[in-house]
């Protein structure tokens, strides 16, 4: 074959495979674009129900209302008193009001503890000249009495419990143990230094009881420079010490006055006064409202906060607001027409503060039935403006939802981070369950928590209802998208 002839039956050829190559890459380009049109037509979607969602919790949200009566009518509601019991059919009243499908009660058994009336402190210093200087404390939940009289002893400081070991019983027994550990003002995440001193608050009266400590003193789990005491629980360990000891916390200023006073009069003198009471358990009940699922009505995404709050105050941003947030969700999906495919609940938990009592029941229950939880969120650090959220990495949920943080971006939720959850919901990560972590910003939580300054004037609506809204949105994404 001449050389021309084989060079043009070749171009031909040539020719042929790059036009085929060009229509292949055309056809590429083409499925390209008409998945980035899908793409960016779904998100166009999504956003333009997002703002739908945020409209109706800025101007059609009960939240705040709610709020109002649980805070102001109802009140502070310790798992077993009455008032905890009002809150219960308070909530199931609430929740169909909503437009919750059906509202249960779940039986679960809780603590009986009651503060009393009696709670005294008071400096005494020959040195100082100072007699029956009042300080402000607050007796922690499920703490003992002292004798009816009261007791008195010197104190000793620690700032930490190696401290409190080496001193060990020669220098403790017959004392007042002062556990002088401040919240750490360098942690930017004030809930970080909760967790670094909690434990002192939580375990102190037992480890100081094996050394012969009379009672316990801690600094308030706080920052705020003010003379309002913090309570919260604590629990005995009979493994450490059998000997149950009262056990209190000082406001920020009265810690500060007793350690200045201490490094001047070693010798002081505290008096310590109490009627606490540990009574029998009683029977309770988580309040369970639920929206069926059109598709998959078996299957759940939850989301909760904790009904029960601590008596001292009106529990309006612990856990109140996140109550009424959790609540609003039923009101969104039936509000906005929303039919979801998955059974949406909301759970009023009873008994966070004390004992674990709701948790444990649901999980117990979810266990037993083998119920499918898609995810379960948790709303419980305050009703301030929402930051963001805490996410499993569990069954990929993680992945999902941070694919969702443009449509968030507008909305001033910053980050969408790994890992999150709440004490209610955490047992059912033992079940595989993703949890999330509603974050709002908590700068000022740790000002008022546990405090009687939890009251319904420290919540800003506005807040409130970002954060609703927030917490309403991404259960409607969940519901939509997870496969």
């Amino acid at each position: 074959m001449p050389v021309y002839k084989w060079a043009e039956e070749n171009l031909v050829v040539v020719v042929q495979e790059i036009n085929f190559k060009i229509e292949t890459m055309r056809t590429y380009f083409s499925v390209i674009t008409i998945l980035i049109a899908c793409s960016l037509s779904a998100q166009t979607n999504d956003s333009a129900v997002m703002r739908k969602i945020y409209d109706h919790y800025l101007t059609e949200s009960k939240s705040y209302k709610n709020l109002e009566y649980l805070a102001t009518k109802i009140g502070g509601r310790l798992s077993g008193s009455k008032k905890a019991e009002e809150a219960v059919y308070w909530a199931k009243k609430a929740l169909y009001d909503a437009g919750a499908d059906t509202v249960y009660l779940q039986p679960c058994m809780v603590p009986h503890w009651e503060r009393g009336k009696i709670e005294k402190c008071e400096l005494n210093s020959t040195k100082l000249k100072i007699s029956k200087k009042s300080l402000a404390i607050t007796t922690l939940g499920s703490s003992v009495s002292t004798p009816v009289a009261g007791l008195k002893a010197k104190v000793i400081s620690v700032s930490s419990f190696d401290e409190l070991e080496k001193l060990g019983e020669a220098n403790i027994k017959g004392k007042i143990v002062f556990y002088n550990v401040r919240f750490n003002d360098k942690n930017i995440v004030p809930g970080t230094s909760y967790g670094e001193t909690v434990k002192y608050r939580h375990g102190g009266a037992s480890r100081a009881a094996k050394y012969g400590a009379l009672a316990t003193v801690v600094r308030s789990m706080t920052n705020a420079r003010n003379n309002s005491p913090h309570t919260g629980n604590m629990k005995y360990d009979s493994t450490i010490s059998k000997i149950k000891i009262p056990t209190y916390a000082l406001s920020y200023l009265a810690a500060n006055e007793l350690s200045d006073a201490l490094e001047k009069d070693p010798d002081l003198i505290l008096f310590l006064q109490n009627e606490s009471k540990n009574l029998p358990d009683k029977p309770s009940f988580n309040v369970i409202g639920e929206i069926k699922g059109a598709e998959k009505p078996n299957e759940y995404i939850i989301s909760g906060g904790h009904l029960d709050s601590w008596d001292n105050g009106q529990g309006a941003h612990d856990d109140g607001a996140g109550i009424v947030q959790t609540i609003d969700v039923m009101g969104m999906f039936k509000k906005m027409g929303i039919k979801p495919r998955r059974t949406i609940r909301t759970v009023c938990f009873m008994n966070e503060e004390n004992g674990l009592g709701g948790g444990n029941a649901y999980f117990k229950e979810a266990e037993e039935k083998k119920l499918k939880h898609i995810a379960a969120l948790e709303t419980d650090a305050g009703g301030f403006t929402p930051r963001g959220f805490g996410v499993d990495t569990t069954k990929g949920m993680y992945a999902m939802v941070s694919k969702w943080a443009p449509l968030y971006k507008p909305y001033f939720i910053e980050h969408i981070k790994v890992g999150g959850g709440g004490a209610d919901i955490g047992p059912l990560e033992k079940l595989g369950v993703p949890c999330i972590g509603f974050e709002p910003d908590n700068q000022r939580y740790f000002d008022i928590h546990h405090t009687a300054d939890d009251t319904f004037d420290k919540v800003n609506k506005r807040e409130l209802e970002l954060g609703a809204a927030a917490i309403g949105s991404l259960i409607y994404l969940i519901d939509k998208y997870h496969p």
